[in-house]
């Protein structure tokens, strides 16, 4: 399925996320700024708490001259982690190791060719229902 999807994302007959390397990314019509507000008021009215905002970008930026490069790989980018009592106990009933990708990560970056939203792949099988939840977050910070 999640090929299905790839492919029509690639071929411009899909207004959804485009799969790539394990990776569902979304475009962002907006700033980075609009997104991440988009972005939590998502997450939150999903009921959920956002443990912890990690500000990659700011980090990236911070600290390329140290490990000695001067690449800007971000504007901005922001990693947003939660976790849902409701799925998680779900895919952990099925198989308690599935506690190895949790808590879920969204992100949202800003480079050069604009701002997106997305968030990595997992295994097929009960770990859909995290994907379908970050989907749908996906989908409502992102307007669709």
């Amino acid at each position: 399925m999640k090929t299905l999807i790839a492919a029509a994302a690639l071929a411009g007959g899909f207004a959804g996320p485009v799969l790539a390397d394990g990776i569902a990314v979304t475009p962002f019509d907006g700033s980075f700024d609009d997104a991440t507000f988009a972005l939590e008021s998502a997450i939150i009215g999903q009921g959920l708490v956002i443990d912890y905002v990690s500000h990659v970008g700011d980090m990236l930026n911070r600290t390329g001259q140290d490990v000695g490069s001067n690449k800007e790989i971000f504007i901005s980018a922001d990693i947003f982690i939660f976790c849902s009592a409701t799925v998680s106990r779900q895919v952990m009933e099925a198989d308690p190791m599935n506690i190895a990708f949790c808590p879920y990560g969204v992100f949202v970056a800003e480079d050069g060719e604009g701002v997106k939203i997305g968030y990595r792949e997992y295994p097929e099988g009960p770990m859909d229902a995290v994907e379908t939840l970050l989907a749908s977050i996906v989908a409502e910070a992102a307007g669709g």
